[in-house]
């Protein structure tokens, strides 16, 4: 029942297709598209939390990046080896309208898009405790997470798990995160003050 389910949610998604939808879902779902939405969140970091602290944030994003992606695509999907909607081996793909002859990789469980743009968004979120940044960051990921259906490259089964691992990432570098920002030093740790030699 779950099949016929998820199979019904994305042919609807992916059959709402238009001239001008179809480029706005593949601008939205291009990883290149996100890099000066990437330089403003660094900015902010910066700004908010002082450049000493923003070392730390970023380290934390880039791990929680790695541990998702690498996750999802190196134990994940090897293991379930799930052919993604587009894929010409899937008997769904007659069903699937491409755009720009798009087809995605061969496996597509889970979603390395959603595991990584929702590992992003809950840490962010985590992190400021801001409203403003809550709905941004929600919105964002879920335009991806939503074009990744559009293009017909993951069933909605595939974005769930890969958003789910990368919100438990998030959460948990968080935790570890916040620890260490609230036990140490952190000015000491990345940019240890120089004191003068004793006599």
């Amino acid at each position: 029942m779950w099949k016929e389910l998820e199979q019904s949610v994305l042919f609807a998604i992916n059959g709402a297709h238009g001239p001008v939808l179809d480029q706005i879902m593949w601008f939205v779902s291009g990883k290149a598209t996100w890099i000066p939405f990437y330089v403003m969140l660094t900015a902010f970091i910066g700004y908010r939390f002082g450049w000493r602290k923003m070392v730390l944030v970023l380290l934390s994003i880039g791990a929680i990046i790695a541990l998702a992606d690498q996750t999802c695509a190196t134990l994940i999907r090897p293991a379930f080896e799930r052919l993604r909607p587009s894929h010409p081996d899937n008997p769904d793909s007659a069903f699937i309208q491409l755009v720009n002859g798009y087809r995605g990789g061969r496996y597509g469980f889970p979603s390395c898009h959603a595991a990584n743009t929702v590992a992003l968004a809950v840490f962010m979120i985590l992190l400021t405790r801001l409203k403003w940044m809550t709905a941004l960051m929600i919105t964002w990921s879920a335009a991806v997470c939503y074009s990744r259906m559009y293009l017909g490259v993951h069933y909605p089964s595939d974005i769930l798990v890969g958003g789910a691992v990368g919100a438990i990432y998030a959460v948990l570098v968080y935790r570890c995160y916040f620890i260490i920002t609230n036990r140490w030093d952190l000015s000491s740790i990345i940019w240890p003050r120089l004191r003068p030699a004793a006599d």
